[in-house]
């Protein structure tokens, strides 16, 4: 069975730090992009950030380049969301997702090209 678990997410103050993780369980996704979104309530989910099956191609939303970084560990399966100087509009639950399909060219910002989603993990931040 096919598992993506995010930890790290919590209760912060604003302009503090978290770190996010997502283990990936019951297969490899060593070639498969990687990204997170975020879920505020009452609104669509919205892509975070994103990193290749090639580390050196990552993607952000506008509203996080620069504060938050994406990495991966390709030996632990496991793809990590550093999160510096939070926001309280940051607060949301955050999912961890696989790309659908395996050497993908790029990072996709559609939750529609991830086939793999992890349960969420949430992020408040308070002002």
């Amino acid at each position: 069975q096919v598992q993506l678990v995010e930890s790290g997410g919590g209760l912060v103050q604003a302009g503090g730090s978290l770190r996010l993780s997502c283990a990936a369980s019951g297969r490899t996704f060593v070639n498969y992009a990687m990204g997170w979104f975020l879920q505020a309530p009452g609104k669509e989910r919205e892509f975070v950030a994103g990193i290749s099956w090639r580390p050196s191609t990552t993607r952000y939303a506008d509203s996080v380049r620069g504060r938050f970084t994406i990495s991966r560990d390709k030996a632990k399966n496991t793809v990590y969301l550093q999160m510096n100087s939070l926001k309280p509009e940051d607060t949301a639950v955050y999912y961890c997702a696989a790309a659908a399909a395996a050497l993908s060219l790029g990072v996709a910002e559609s939750p529609s090209s991830y086939g793999y989603w992890g349960q969420g993990t949430q992020v408040t931040v308070s002002s």
